[in-house]
């Protein structure tokens, strides 16, 4: 509200105090005015129902409708008693929900807009609010009675606009108060402001409380530790990060107030305070847990007053640079295609500058043949747009390194309701493919062959290689275990997304047959798409 650092304390309090009163105010006059509009309502439903049941108990009024009287002595009948009453309009129906009588004699004879005048043929009187010829109006319908027998219906109105303005009009003194009131608030709130100051001896305090809720809420946004402490090594800082990464390696006791030199993490802290020496970007074991330290002096003045501290965990930045490095990819594989395609474009245009129709009509079958032929495989067996865009791309980069590729199912994978878990199974998928390719790259005749299939929920693939396998020392090393199940593939973010999606992996590997990945994850779709 006050981002202007010049604003005073007292200009401040001013309009604080001129908000309360003037919602208060708003408030006041707003429940004042809600009961005035639903008491001229109530008001107004009454004085048309009650006039709508005299007219219906006119003699003249039933005679017209029986025929025994002229309809036009209606028409003049109801227009005088509406130019007396002060209503916007009476209407005498037939049985037909046909006009006898309205303010404008050219819809006489018309039926009746409005669509609310049928319960009042089942013999009941009510008031309603409806869109009729002359705008929006409130309405009394009340039926029209022969020696006991329903002969039509009379319903009298009062344009909605019109109560508006009446009730503004009644409001006129108190709205004129409510001002008087607001001015008294404003003075008020000026004095008083006046007051706080000269007891806060003119000191602004908005400086200071900026900063510590912008020192606050950037300790509390960022994703790396931050641990500061004074210049007696006590800890007077803890972000919400570093308390999480402090628990995860088993340190549940409360960091603020502590000792630096109480944890081994934070002891080189005190020699960072002592000689004011940065030391970035060091390597730390945490009970386990291996963080990236950063301990920089915190100087005022020209003086060491403390020391900050900033580290986090290394397998999060580690998963970060796979993040990265998958992103790099995705997006050299579609300079890839759009080069293929740009060569493809230049070979059509040759031909047909050259007049080749006929080279240029096999070429293109051979190229449509070629993409219908991975597309459709594709397309036949998942059904969700993003996952098999994105495994068409990867066939198109496998594609460029001569690798043939074998892909086939027995139940489609539907559209998948939660996209959120996308990301997740994009990652499993396409790292294992990834590996896949890189395993049988060197290979005389590289081939992968691909299985998915989708059953009771579930989302099971498997892909198998016939590279050269991967001995249980290799496996060992690399974090791939070939017993059991939920060990799978030590990669972190396959890892992490299995944990997260509830899936498990199984792997075979052999050097002579290769290495075969098999995957089940949860996966809850749309059958209807």
């Amino acid at each position: 509200m006050f981002r202007n650092k010049n604003v005073s304390l007292q200009t401040k309090l001013t309009v604080l105090v001129c908000t309360v009163v003037l919602i208060a105010i708003a408030v006041t006059a707003y429940l004042i005015g809600s009961k005035a509009i639903t008491n001229s309502k109530e008001f107004h439903a009454n004085k048309v129902m009650d006039l709508a049941k005299t007219i219906s108990h006119t003699q003249l009024v039933q005679d017209g409708l029986i025929g025994q009287e002229s309809l036009d002595k209606i028409q003049t009948f109801t227009k005088n008693v509406q130019e007396e009453t002060g209503v916007e309009y009476i209407v005498v129906l037939n049985k037909e929900h046909i006009r006898l009588s309205h303010p404008v004699g050219e819809r006489v004879g018309e039926y009746f807009v409005g669509g609310d005048e049928t319960r009042a043929y089942e013999g009941e009187s009510y008031t309603s609010t409806a869109h009729g010829t002359l705008g929006e109006s409130l309405r009394a319908f009340v039926p029209i009675y022969h020696e006991h027998e329903l002969v039509g219906v009379v319903s009298v109105g009062v344009l909605t606009e019109n109560i508006q303005v009446a009730v503004f009009e009644s409001l006129k003194t108190t709205y004129i108060a409510i001002g008087v009131g607001l001015l008294i608030g404003i003075i008020g709130a000026f004095l008083l402001a006046r007051q706080v100051k000269k007891t806060l001896y003119g000191l602004e305090p908005d400086e200071i409380a900026k900063r510590l809720g912008e020192r606050d809420a950037m300790l509390e946004s960022v994703k790396e530790g931050i641990i500061a402490m004074n210049d007696k090594a006590e800890i007077i800082v803890a972000n919400q990060a570093a308390n999480q990464i402090f628990q995860k390696a088993g340190i549940t006791e409360s960091l603020i107030g502590q000792q630096a030199d109480a944890f081994p993490l934070l002891s080189a802290l005190k020699e960072v305070l002592q000689t004011g020496n940065a030391e970035l970007d060091q390597e730390r074991n945490l009970n386990g847990i291996e963080i990236v330290v950063n301990r920089v002096p915190v100087i005022l003045n020209g003086k060491i007053v403390g020391a900050l501290a900033t580290f986090r965990d290394k397998t999060e930045l580690t998963s970060l640079v796979e993040q990265l490095s998958s992103a790099k990819s995705f997006a050299e594989i579609l300079r890839v295609q759009t080069h293929e395609f740009m060569n493809k474009l230049h070979i059509i245009s040759a031909m047909v500058h050259t007049k080749s129709y006929d080279e240029l009509k096999e070429y293109t079958t051979y190229i449509s043949n070629a993409y219908q032929q991975e597309v459709g495989t594709v397309s036949r067996l998942i059904k969700d747009p993003v996952l098999s865009g994105y495994l068409v791309n990867k066939l198109s980069e496998a594609r460029n390194f001569d690798i043939e590729i074998d892909i086939t199912g027995e139940r489609p994978l539907p559209v998948l309701k939660n996209i959120a878990h996308m990301d997740k199974i994009i990652t499993i998928l396409g790292n294992l493919f990834d590996n896949a390719c890189e395993a049988v790259r060197e290979q005389i005749f590289a081939h992968i062959e691909m299985i998915i299939n989708y059953e009771d929920n579930f989302f099971f693939f498997t892909i198998r290689d016939n590279g050269p396998g991967i001995n249980e020392s290799e496996a060992s090393k690399i974090g791939i275990s070939t017993k059991g199940e939920n060990r799978g593939y030590g990669l972190y973010l396959i890892n992490k997304a299995l944990t997260e999606l509830g899936g498990t992996i199984k792997v075979t590997t052999s050097k002579d047959t290769g290495t075969e990945f098999n995957v089940k994850i949860p996966y809850e779709g749309d059958m209807h798409d």
